[in-house]
């Protein structure tokens, strides 16, 4: 699913206690702008024997979710939403500080980071981009799909193993003999995906998952519409799957966290 800029704190005089003032600014679908720090950074304990951070527990919460990935979603994240949405400014600023950056569609709901574009200078890199393969990628289409059909009829994304293999095996007519091969590389492209928890499982039902929507942010409508028409050219024939295995899709990559 391959499945902020720090402010110097500002001086306070003794015996005024500061105020602040907050401006709202206008939401875009998918938000990157920096909005001001907090002014105060101070929590409002110690957490542990060592502890010197500034930050309220529930902040850091989020701060771990986003680094741990591969999102923040509002309907898996009830409690972690709202504390990300009150705290914007000092996350992303401590993201900055990593060379990362805070990606929020606040329609979906979701969040998550992306490695900042940082030119032509050098920074370590805490993402790494997970290379697709042919199987990822045909995978990755149909869950994208999946998502934007339910979506339309306001239903929650549910797929099962069973209905990801049989659409999976559409593209298997002119692979190789070893088909037992293709199985067990159709199983694990959907654990894959469920690693990068693309793929929720739903409670109470052995083999069905709930599609994240963060798939709607990785693979965009230019990507969508390319693999579609390539797709199709594979369904009728005018391409033969094998060969796309190792070169069409080599530069298919999403960002993930490990």
């Amino acid at each position: 699913m391959n499945w902020s800029e720090e402010k110097p704190e500002p001086e306070i005089s003794e015996g005024k206690p500061e105020t602040k003032i907050s401006e709202e600014k206008p939401e875009s679908e998918i938000s990157e702008e920096k909005p001001e720090p907090e002014t105060s950074e101070v929590a409002s304990e110690i957490l542990f024997i060592g502890d010197t951070g500034v930050l309220p527990l529930e902040t850091r919460r989020v701060f771990v979710q986003l680094l741990i990935g591969p999102a923040i979603d509002a309907r898996f994240h009830s409690k972690l939403w709202p504390i990300l949405l009150r705290d914007e400014a000092i996350i992303r600023s401590r993201l900055s500080e990593l060379f990362l950056t805070l990606m929020i569609d606040r329609d979906l709901q979701v969040a998550f980071t992306q490695q900042a574009d940082t030119g032509e200078l050098e920074t370590p890199l805490l993402l790494r981009r997970a290379q697709l393969t042919f199987i990822d990628s045909v995978l990755l289409l149909y869950l994208r799909q999946c998502l934007t059909q339910s979506e339309a009829r306001g239903e929650r994304a549910v797929v099962a193993t069973d209905e990801m293999i049989e659409y999976l095996k559409l593209y298997t007519r002119d692979a190789s003999t070893d088909h037992a091969g293709f199985i067990k590389r159709m199983h694990a492209s959907i654990e894959k995906i469920k690693k990068h928890r693309i793929l929720h499982k739903i409670r109470a039902a052995e083999d069905r998952f709930e599609i994240s929507p963060t798939l709607k942010i990785l693979f965009s409508a230019e990507r969508i519409q390319t693999l579609t028409k390539l797709y199709q050219q594979m369904a009728m024939g005018e391409v033969n799957s094998a060969s796309t295995n190792n070169t069409a899709f080599a530069d298919e990559t999403f960002e993930v966290k490990e």
